[in-house]
């Protein structure tokens, strides 16, 4: 078997995107191995809200409504995959799912089977989205392309701000998301 089989694909559509805030954490290499693969667009439709006292971008695990959200693709090791469950907070606050994503840009190994887009132009990769959120977080608006300094005009508060805000010695909530609350 080889090495690139052992990776698992993840679509990510927010705040790990590069140039956004917590794209430090794929480039870590004790968080484990991320190999950006290429960019692209969920199949179908979803909410990608913004919503939270932090103002988290959010996919609403409501597959036909919502808009195409346009991503990025990597390929991850297990290492990098329990990672980020645990930095998403799953299962709590996302579940990590299984979805279809429409490849737009491609810059990963093209030999492999398990690397490469299928005929159609499509890969399957895991995705962190929520089936817990607030019901008025259908009705805020969705977006098709999240970027933390976007014309929305909600800033991102990041983690470590969260965390500290906390004071001193007082633990974060599971997944360092601060006071955000569990729904």
């Amino acid at each position: 078997m080889s090495f690139l089989a052992l990776m698992a694909r993840v679509f990510v559509y927010g705040t790990l995107k590069r140039g956004q805030p917590n794209h430090k954490v794929l480039l870590d290499p004790t968080n484990g191995c991320a190999a950006f693969r290429g960019r692209g667009r969920t199949l179908e439709p979803y909410p990608l809200v913004i919503a939270g006292e932090h103002n988290i971008p959010r996919l609403l695990n409501l597959p036909g409504q919502g808009r195409l959200v346009l991503g990025e693709i990597y390929a991850v090791d297990e290492r990098m995959l329990s990672f980020l469950d645990e930095f998403e907070g799953c299962p709590d606050m996302y579940q990590r799912t299984p979805l279809q994503v429409t490849v737009l840009e491609w810059e990963g190994a093209r030999g492999a089977p398990e690397e490469t887009p299928a005929a159609d132009g499509t890969l399957r990769c895991f995705v962190y989205s929520t089936v817990t959120y607030a019901p008025e977080w259908v009705r805020l608006p969705h977006l098709d392309d999240y970027d933390f300094q976007g014309e929305h005009g909600l800033r991102y508060n990041p983690r470590e701000n969260r965390c500290q805000a906390r004071g001193p010695g007082l633990p974060c909530s599971a997944g360092g998301w601060g006071t955000e609350p569990r729904r």
